[in-house]
C-alpha cells in the first residue's frame, strides 16, 4: 500500500468549502494509509479544544502545526520531510497548491514518488500576477500532477506553466454526498419552523461576502413579488457581509420577505436546502479576476436535494450547471436576469421539478464522493 501524507491549511475544524473538500476526500482514504500535516484553527483555549476534539474523532492521525497558516518556509518543510519519513509515506496530497507546493522537490528528495497538488479558485487569480505567476510554474514543474477544479480554473492555470506540466493536469472537483443532500432531507420542517410553509421560497446558502450575489437577489426582490407575492428570500450563512446586506434589504423596502438564519451548522445544511423551491447564487467576478468563484459546489448540492439553480457566470460557476437542463446562467450582477428566471421558476412547478430531477442524476452520475475519491487514489 501507498501512504500518504496530506499537506494543508484548509481542514475542519476551520469551515469552508475547500476544507469539506479535503476531508470528505481524506475519509473516503485508508486511514491507516493518511497522514494529514495541517495548521492549527484558531489560537486560544477555545479553538485548541474545538481543534483538538475534532482531531480525536478522525480514523486517521492528524498533526497539527503550532501556526495557524501553513507556509512553505525552511521550518514547515523540514516538518513535512520529518513526518514523510517517520511515517514512511510514499506520496504527497497538497490540499491547496498555492503555496504549500513549493516544498515538494524537498519532500521528493526526502523519498515522495508521487506528489499531487491541488488548485482552487485562488490559483487562477495567482496566474494574472507576474510574481506569483513564476511561483506556480514553479509548483507545476515539482509536481507530478497539478488538479483542477474545471474547464475556467485549468484554462486560467494551465497559462502559467509549462506546455509539460500543463498536459499533466487532471480534473479533480469536489464531490457531493448524495445520501446527505437528497429531496427528503427535512426542509419541510424547516419552513415550518420558520413559518414559510405556504410561501414560495427562494434560498441560497453561502457565506456572506460581495462576490456571491446576495445583494443582487436582494435586488431582484421587488420584480419577484410583484409577480409571485408572497415570495420569501432565504439566506443561509453568516458573513461580514450581513450588515450590508440587511441594510440593502430595508432600503429596497423588501425587508420582511428577506429571512437571514445567520451561520447553520454543517448537519442543518441539506434541510435548509430542501426547504426552497428554486436555489439561486448570483456570484459575480470581482477585483479585476482575482476575487472570483471556482467552482460553486452549492450548486451541485441543490442539484442532489432536487431544486432547480440560477447561478452567476463568475469563474467555474457554470461548470456546476447544465445550463437549460439543472438551472440557468445569469450574469452575476443583473438582477432583471435573476428576477426573470426566478419568476419563470416559481411560476412553472413542471419545470422545477424537471430541472431538479434532472440535477440529482447528474450529481449521481458525476459528483459522487466514491468516485472522485477512486480517481484521487489512482494520482497518489
Amino acid at each position: 500500500m501507498h501512504k500518504t501524507l496530506i499537506v494543508t491549511n484548509d481542514f475542519p475544524p476551520r469551515p469552508g468549502g475547500i476544507q469539506a473538500f479535503l476531508h470528505n476526500m481524506a475519509l473516503r482514504l485508508d486511514p491507516e494509509q493518511v497522514v494529514v500535516y495541517a495548521s492549527t484553527w484558531k489560537r486560544g483555549a477555545e479553538g485548541q479544544e474545538a481543534t483538538a476534539a475534532f482531531d480525536a474523532e478522525q480514523p486517521f492521525r492528524v498533526v497539527r502545526d503550532r501556526t495557524t497558516m501553513l507556509l512553505p518556509t525552511p521550518r514547515v518543510t523540514r516538518r513535512a520531510v520529518a513526518l514523510l519519513r517517520e511515517h514512511g509515506c510514499s506520496s504527497v496530497w497538497f490540499g491547496a497548491a498555492a503555496p504549500l507546493a513549493l516544498m515538494g522537490p524537498a519532500l521528493r528528495r526526502a523519498g515522495a514518488r508521487r506528489l499531487v497538488a491541488t488548485t482552487h479558485g485562488h490559483e487562477a487569480g495567482w496566474a494574472q500576477l507576474p510574481g506569483a505567476r513564476q511561483l506556480l510554474r514553479r509548483i507545476g514543474e515539482g509536481t507530478d500532477t497539478l488538479t483542477y477544479l474545471g474547464e475556467y480554473t485549468r484554462s486560467r492555470i494551465a497559462g502559467a506553466l509549462t506546455d509539460e506540466a500543463a498536459a499533466r493536469m487532471v480534473q479533480l472537483p469536489p464531490g457531493v454526498d448524495e445520501k446527505t443532500f437528497h429531496p427528503d432531507s427535512g426542509g419541510a420542517a424547516v419552513r415550518a419552523a420558520l413559518g414559510l410553509t405556504d410561501r414560495p421560497v427562494v434560498v441560497c446558502v453561502s457565506r456572506l461576502v460581495p462576490r456571491k450575489g446576495q445583494d443582487t437577489l436582494i435586488q431582484a426582490m421587488p420584480r419577484i413579488l410583484a409577480e409571485v407575492p408572497g415570495t420569501v428570500l432565504l439566506i443561509v450563512g453568516g458573513g461580514p457581509y450581513e450588515g450590508s446586506l440587511r441594510s440593502l434589504a430595508a432600503r429596497t423596502g423588501v425587508a420582511e420577505s428577506v429571512h437571514f438564519t445567520g451561520a447553520v451548522p454543517w448537519s442543518e445544511l441539506p434541510a435548509h436546502y430542501g426547504a426552497g423551491d428554486v436555489f439561486a447564487m448570483p456570484c459575480r467576478t470581482r477585483r479585476g479576476g482575482l476575487d472570483v468563484e471556482g467552482l460553486g459546489i452549492v450548486y451541485l448540492e441543490a442539484s442532489a436535494t432536487g431544486l432547480p439553480v440560477v447561478a452567476g457566470d463568475s469563474g467555474g460557476a457554470p461548470d456546476a450547471v447544465l445550463d437549460g437542463e439543472t438551472g440557468w446562467v445569469v450574469r452575476g450582477g443583473s438582477h432583471e436576469e435573476v428576477a426573470d428566471r426566478i419568476v419563470t421558476l416559481l411560476g412553472d412547478p413542471l419545470l422545477r421539478k424537471r430541472m431538479g430531477e434532472r440535477g440529482r442524476e447528474w450529481v449521481e452520475e458525476r459528483w459522487r464522493w466514491d468516485l472522485l475519491a477512486q480517481k484521487l487514489q489512482t494520482l497518489l
